[in-house]
């Protein structure tokens, strides 16, 4: 929308800011916005914005870029060096990189900074110009300078590159992820020449496109030369010398050793946060003013940020005191720039108020909403006509139409206009968006937007964020050594690592395990999928088998006829599902178009497909069973409203079942919001719901004329009869009792029924997997929503006080989980004694539960903004307000748990943060430490299912139809446990299974080479898809793909590759057997396919290739004869399928 900014250029206040002196008065951020934007536009270069906290910062830049996407830049830090130095936060150092990045180049910026941010010691201009990699083919350079130029920058060495500021190795590839670019980078080396540079996928690693150069950008902003470090040094046993008598010899002891220990680092050029306070000793420091080059400055409420500074240094200066204190830091460094020193010079002052008169107001009003009724919109758009031109702002197609048709019905004259055109008197419509509406007093302009006449503002990031997720699964699944795994024939061992090992001059991989009694059995990788890892319902080892006893067998067999009745259970199940008659909803009409469109966001791309998989099972003529997985705050309410409509366009009635009172009125909201243009009779029914307002209810349920109830466990009551019921959403099935779940699975049997979860409970996450039930998932995250930021910590009074003041001075609330009801209240009570401002609400299961809805519904209506509660905040409540999570003892809670209990924070747009704390010195089980670790690295939106499908790993299925095969998963492992049972519901159903390509014992020297792939996991899963090929086409994609990531194939994998093709070529009914001697292979023909065969072809055929390959005949059979040499194998995948074709 530049024709605004173009028209405001003129504005008095816009003037002020575009000169860069004097004072501006503004209300609103939103006024802001506009004064930056069009200012920018006047000066044609870099302003540098400065608000008081990262809040204000984050929300000043998001108005701002969606008024201009190509040229605001946000610099934000952690506002705490405490939190910072416990755990760096990789959203925000990847955003500060990215700024110093784009202030390189020439073209003019808007930066957004805070207080902290601004103050922030930074290395200087040069240097981190200087450390830009700029990599070309064909330039000449070592891999390992270029291994060293990396860790200098900040960039962290992995197995695989799928996240910015990593880098991996394998061979002659290096892989690495520089944040500027939506892909990471793949570098090919002959000897110590770039062959290729490409860009490649992040999840399938394969190559999108070649490329012929490339710009890598530091890490991290701790950067400095090596030739200074000795330097630094010097100072550092300076400062600390002058350190001594200021300590007891005990903590003087610890100081010395912790100095030792940051010297140590600092020679092996560690750029980890630890460093930040070396940093004035290590290179001239800059600010982020002096990278962005002598720009208008705009200190916005100079006031506030003065008054953040005293408080930030304050703050800074007690932490440092109680680290000296402790022996863990010196005294007397550098960790921040006076905020004098870099304010000095020319700025603009943003004020709120006018108090003097050389103070330039910028003359805008907020706009309200205007559309509480037509005659309302009618109404203001005409009293704002008189008085100025109005400029309306409509992206969306619908609203576009209504718009124009409610003028055009009221006979209002409007004008359509362009980008190009001028703005005329009287009301004027454009094609295009912005967040927010405003009224320009001085221009007599008034601009509204969709936000005011319905609610709804664009979205700011026009790209869909694809949290990676391959991270998450594989972390678990893999098998590391150490690990218990179950062999299909000999039983459970202990799986020791890969060996390579030569036996009879060939050398081949192999999976050593280890067995009671010292036993060893080494297992050809090609033959993994006899192998499976055990995982058992509680964590506890398994008792390993003796190689060659009858044990395994007779344990195999008992589990398989104690799961023969399980799996008729099952069978009955699929049978009525297939065969039980439904109603086929009709197909999509123009009103659930009108619906659809009306929604105010774009669906990620997997809201769409659980969208249409939900439609697609509604039109068929037999009950839909669907499980709907996606994360707390995905969309899953959207994607089962549309089918709510799409049932009631179809003439039928539609509930929807919540686990609580709290969640059926938060979900009555949004019914209330998204059909309210619609003619949909919806109710609620919940404790809340009068004795005369639930027998209206139940009298229009049985007529027929409500159309969708929304509730809780009443609606399962036997007085709730439907008139025709078509459709159930169940909220969270897992929270229902067993009497509950009994009333759900009758109405199973007759109507559709659509299941939302963000973790399903193992069992039915095992049913969806096994085809019971339908699954769909919903893994994107929705535009504007931010990872939570999670940090796992031992627990500290002063942080804790810190974080709390923190959230509620952006005027936040916070969840803190405690989880012992007996002592709940003295933790409040301390919180409330300790922080001033905290309104403390106490929550716990063992309240009334009236009485817990209560302060739930007060801590909602912002009455508390500090809640201190047990696990009771799991299930679903919506508070976007409440954006940071304290759990005490979190090493004690569930995996799936955990999660749910992360779920309540970062629910807007806010930047959120989950603190998981332990008891300081606390020894933690294994289970736990691992549980910690998952959650930490699931920071990543999208993470639910993955969690769920953990925790059956972790806790097994439990029994899917009843309550007595946990025993049974625990003697042979889950995995195990579930091939058994799938095979006898097969064997039941007459469902033949279909054979792999059968792997050949054929000796070659084909394995993977460690110096190729550098770990035993990648090698496992190369061997297993390597297995898993069964076509030729296939193959080819795979070496393909080997030569894409790992770089040219050496002759050992080669031979691998040969061999697996060797066997699809041999799976052929014209093939009868093979013969391998020490020093030929004989491949024998069938009868059949001899007595067709043109001899003569054959013969001239054979005799191209001498004495390497010869023919017989015998017994009615061709037989071909391969002399082995090293290249026997691939002249056996040339001639072969050459003979088939004769």
């Amino acid at each position: 929308m530049e024709k605004i900014f173009r028209l405001l250029t003129q504005n008095p206040a816009v003037q002020t800011l575009a000169k860069g002196k004097g004072n501006v008065v503004t209300t609103h951020i939103s006024d802001e916005a506009y004064l930056i934007a069009s200012a920018f536009l006047a000066a044609q270069k870099n302003i540098l914005v400065v608000k008081n906290n990262q809040y204000e910062a984050l929300q000043l830049y998001r108005q701002l870029i969606d008024m201009n996407q190509k040229d605001v830049l946000f610099f934000p830090v952690d506002e705490s060096q405490r939190i910072e130095a416990l755990v760096q936060s990789p959203e925000l150092m990847a955003e500060r990189i990215n700024t110093l990045y784009q202030l390189q180049g020439d073209e003019p910026k808007i930066i957004i900074a805070h207080t902290a941010s601004l103050i922030r010691c930074l290395p200087s201009a040069s240097l981190f110009k200087d450390r830009i990699l700029r990599l070309q083919v064909n330039q000449q350079i070592e891999i390992n300078d270029l291994k060293r130029a990396l860790i200098y920058n900040g960039y962290q060495y992995t197995t695989r590159v799928d996240q910015p500021f990593y880098f991996a190795q394998r061979g002659g590839v290096i892989d690495v992820y520089s944040m500027q670019y939506s892909n990471p980078i793949r570098i090919e080396f002959f000897d110590d020449e770039i062959e290729s540079i490409r860009f490649y996928n992040a999840d399938d690693q394969r190559t999108i496109e070649s490329i012929s150069k490339i710009e890598i950008i530091p890490a991290t902003d701790i950067i400095y030369e090596d030739d200074a470090i000795e330097a630094c040094c010097e100072k550092v046993l300076a400062i600390k010398q002058d350190c001594i008598g200021k300590l007891d010899t005990f903590k003087q002891d610890e100081l010395d050793e912790n100095i030792a220990i940051d010297l140590e680092n600092l020679r092996q050029h560690d750029t980890s946060f630890s460093m930040y306070k070396f940093l004035p000793f290590l290179t001239t420091i800059n600010t982020i003013k002096d990278y962005c080059h002598n720009p208008i400055l705009f200190l916005s409420i100079y006031t506030s940020i003065l008054d953040n500074y005293k408080m930030y240094v304050e703050e800074l200066f007690y932490y440092n005191k109680e680290l000296f204190e402790e022996g863990r830091s010196l005294l007397n460094l550098s960790l921040y720039v006076d905020i004098n020193d870099v304010i000095k010079g020319n700025a603009v002052y943003g004020e709120i108020f006018k108090s003097k008169e050389k103070e330039v107001p910028f003359n805008a009003r907020q706009i309200q909403s205007i559309y509480q009724s037509e005659a309302q919109l009618i109404n203001e758009l005409t009293g704002y006509a008189k008085i100025s031109k109005v400029l309306l702002i409509l992206k969306n197609d619908m609203h576009f139409r209504n718009i124009t048709e409610l003028l055009e019905r009221h006979q209002i004259a409007f004008t359509l206009i362009s980008e190009q055109d001028d703005i005329y008197p009287g009301i004027n419509i454009i094609r295009g968006e912005l967040s927010g509406g405003i009224e320009l007093v001085d221009e007599r302009l008034t601009i509204i937007t969709e936000k005011e006449l319905y609610g709804t503002t664009p979205e700011t990031k026009k790209n869909f964020v694809k949290y990676k997720n391959a991270k998450v699964i594989q972390n678990f699944s893999e098998l590391n050594v150490g690990d218990y795994i179950v062999h299909d024939t000999h039983g459970i061992g202990q799986y020791m690592g890969i060996k390579t090992l030569e036996v009879q001059g060939v050398h081949r991989d192999y999976l050593y395990i280890s067995y009671r009694g010292n036993d060893t059995l080494y297992v050809p990788v090609d033959q993994f999928k006899l192998i499976r890892k055990y995982t058992s319902a509680n964590g506890h080892a398994p008792k390993v088998h003796k190689l060659g006893s009858a044990e395994w067998q007779r344990t195999k067999q008992k589990i398989k006829s104690k799961v023969d009745d399980l799996a008729d259970e099952l069978i009955a199940l699929y049978a009525k599902r297939l065969t039980q008659q439904g109603f086929a909803f009709d197909q999509d009409n123009a009103m659930q178009q009108d619906f659809e469109n009306e929604f105010n966001y774009q669906l990620t791309p997997d809201q769409q497909q659980a969208v249409n998989e939900i439609k697609a099972d509604m039109e068929q003529p037999r009950p839909m069973d669907r499980l709907l997985c996606g994360d707390v705050g995905f969309g899953k309410t959207e994607v089962a409203l549309r089918a709510a409509f799409k049932a009631i366009l179809s003439g039928k009635q539609v509930t929807f079942l919540c686990p609580t009172t709290i969640l059926s009125s938060q979900h009555y909201r949004t019914v209330t919001e998204r059909f309210k243009n619609f003619p949909v009779n919806f109710a609620l029914l919940n404790r809340f719901t009068t004795p005369k307002q639930t027998k209206e209810i139940l009298n229009s349920v049985k007529d027929g004329s409500l159309d969708l109830l929304i509730g809780t466990h009443k609606i399962l009551n036997n007085n709730v009869q439907f008139k025709d019921i078509g459709l159930l959403i169940v909220d969270e099935e897992q929270r229902f009792g067993v009497r509950h779940k009994e009333k759900i699975k009758e109405y199973k049997e007759t109507i559709d029924v659509l299941t939302l979860s963000a973790t399903p409970i193992p069992r039915t996450l095992q049913m969806s997997l096994m085809g019971v039930r339908s699954l769909s998932q919903i893994e994107t995250a929705p535009t504007n929503r931010l990872p939570v930021q999670t940090y796992v910590m031992e627990k500290n009074p002063a942080l804790i006080k810190q974080v709390i003041e923190r959230e509620l001075s952006r005027q936040g609330q916070v969840f803190y989980l405690y989880n012992r009801t007996s002592s709940i209240t003295d933790v409040a009570n301390k919180i409330a004694m300790t922080i001033p401002g905290a309104k403390v609400g106490i929550g716990h299961g063992q309240m009334h539960k009236d009485d817990l809805e209560d302060v739930m519904m007060k801590f909602m209506n912002k009455e508390y903004n500090v809640l201190v509660c047990t696990t009771i905040i799991e299930t679903g409540i919506d508070i976007p307000n409440a954006n940071t999570l304290i759990v005490e003892d979190a090493d004690k809670f569930g995996l799936s748990q955990l999660y749910q209990i992360k779920g309540r924070v970062g629910r807007s747009d806010r930047n959120a943060y989950a603190y998981l704390l332990y008891r300081p010195n606390k020894q933690m089980t294994e289970e736990a430490a691992k549980r910690l670790k998952a959650i930490k690295e699931f920071t990543q939106l999208g993470s639910g299912y993955k969690i769920a499908m953990r925790d059956l790993t972790i806790r097994g299925a439990g029994d899917i139809l009843g309550g007595q095969q946990a025993g049974f998963i625990d003697t042979v492992g889950f995995d195990m446990y579930m091939k058994i049972l799938m095979e006898v519901v097969d064997e039941k159903r007459g469902i033949e299974q279909k054979e792999d390509v059968p792997v050949l014992n054929v000796n070659v020297d084909g394995y993977i080479p460690s110096d190729y792939v550098n770990t035993d996991l990648e090698k496992l899963e190369l061997y297993q898809r390597l297995e898993h090929v069964q076509s030729l086409e296939d193959l080819d994609a795979i070496k393909i793909e080997l030569n894409d990531i790992y770089g040219k194939l050496p002759k050992t994998v080669e031979t691998l590759v040969q061999k697996r093709e060797f066997d699809l070529i041999m799976n052929d009914e014209k093939i009868d057997e093979m013969k391998e001697e020490k020093n030929l292979v004989q491949i024998i023909l069938t009868q059949a396919f001899s007595d067709h065969l043109d001899g003569e072809k054959l013969f001239n055929m054979i005799s191209e290739y001498r004495k390497k390959v010869s023919l017989t005949y015998t017994m009615k059979k061709i037989v071909i004869k391969f002399l082995k040499d090293e290249n026997w194998l691939a002249r056996a995948n040339e001639i072969l399928p050459k003979i088939k074709e004769l």
